[in-house]
């Protein structure tokens, strides 16, 4: 990486600009061409300098104001199977294994969204139904303290 890149990684880590031609625009302002700048950030993404390249939506902004983090008792044997599963469910915006511990059983969790707590108890639910896990806990949010990720 160099200081071209790590200019790039300053200019798109808060968004990159909502216009049609988004990498035009940031390549204008680095001085480069939008061939390079697309080069570049491809070549960050693939070297694991740059990990997720996506949109983040302001949930609570649009109205998704019930999130709870559902926590699984899996069989350790069962979590990549059933972790795929749970992760395949719309609702699911994050799906990862925990280790146990002496008070605290569950390892698989996922983050689910939706509009009631209501609705993500009806979603947890289903999720049961579709894996056969019955020992689950759902542990709603009551408010977001931060909502970004590492800056430079």
């Amino acid at each position: 990486m160099d200081k071209i890149d790590l200019k790039l990684l300053k200019t798109i880590q808060d968004g990159i600009p909502i216009v049609s031609e988004p990498f035009k625009h940031i390549a204008k302002e680095a001085g480069l061409s939008e061939t390079d700048v697309l080069a570049r950030v491809h070549s960050m993404a693939k070297e694991g300098v740059i990990r997720r390249f996506g949109a983040s939506i302001g949930h609570r902004a649009i109205g998704i104001t019930a999130n709870a983090m559902c926590t699984w008792n899996v069989p350790d044997e069962k979590v990549e199977e059933l972790g795929a599963i749970m992760a395949g469910f719309p609702e699911v915006t994050h799906c990862y294994e925990r280790p146990r511990y002496p008070d605290w059983n569950y390892n698989l969790f996922t983050m689910v969204h939706a509009y009631s707590r209501e609705e993500c108890e009806k979603i947890a639910k289903e999720i049961s139904l579709a894996t056969g896990i019955k020992d689950y806990s759902i542990l709603f949010s009551e408010r977001e303290f931060k909502k970004t990720g590492v800056r430079l």
